[in-house]
């Protein structure tokens, strides 16, 4: 998660991602963000977000990002 949040800062330093929950919902993060987001997700573990996977429920928190990381290395 360390790696996740390190991420996270780097492509939004003005958002506090420990606390938010509805970073989609409430617009926090765009469109450009999440494809930024997903390269460097992709990068860092390894892994390859697939468009179904592209699902504001996935990426409105850290913590529900961590989770799709999570799934992604087991599969």
């Amino acid at each position: 998660m360390e790696e996740l949040m390190e991420i996270l800062e780097e492509l939004r330093p003005d958002v506090d991602f420990e606390e938010e929950k509805g970073l989609i919902a409430d617009g926090i993060l765009d469109s450009f963000d999440i494809m930024s987001l997903v390269g460097s997700i992709d990068e860092e573990f390894d892994i390859k977000i697939k468009p179904n996977d592209l699902i504001p429920d996935n990426f409105n928190s850290a913590e529900a990002i961590w989770a799709l990381v999570e799934r992604l290395m087991e599969e």
